[in-house]
């Protein structure tokens, strides 16, 4: 399978570097991504997609640039604390301390999607479940 990942960060230092974190900026992140996936996709290329999306909206709007079956929107669940806990990039620590002004979950809202084609829960599921659970979607 020829795959590649857009990955949120990455794009946000280069493609998406202009964007901020209010709700019309998400959405044009949302919106920039979709449509480099679905030039990826033209060519052949499985896209996976991480980035967080906390409209539904926007994710609608993405998944509207495809044909039917071509997205697959997987909803990689933890609870706030879960997140919190592993908190990688210490973004939950600056959100805390009040320097990330617009975190998501938490100072920001998060709309869970409604009909995902996976629900993966990430606090009690092992990554190689949820890996498992993946690659039998694809």
């Amino acid at each position: 399978m020829n795959a590649f990942v857009l990955d949120g960060d990455v794009l946000r230092t280069g493609l998406n570097s202009d964007l901020g974190f209010s709700p019309e900026d998400r959405a044009e992140n949302v919106r920039r991504v979709g449509e480099v996936a679905k030039i990826m996709t033209g060519a052949g290329v499985t896209v996976l997609v991480a980035l967080i999306s906390p409209y539904r909206a926007d994710r609608d709007r993405a998944r509207q640039l495809f044909s039917p079956g071509q997205f697959i929107e997987v909803f990689v669940d933890a609870p706030l604390l879960t997140c919190i806990q592993r908190d990688v990039k210490g973004l939950y620590a600056k959100a805390q301390r009040g320097e990330v002004p617009a975190m998501t979950a938490m100072t920001s809202p998060y709309e869970s999607p409604l009909n995902p084609e996976l629900h993966l829960h990430t606090d009690t599921v092992p990554l190689v479940q949820c890996l498992a659970q993946i690659k039998a979607l694809l």
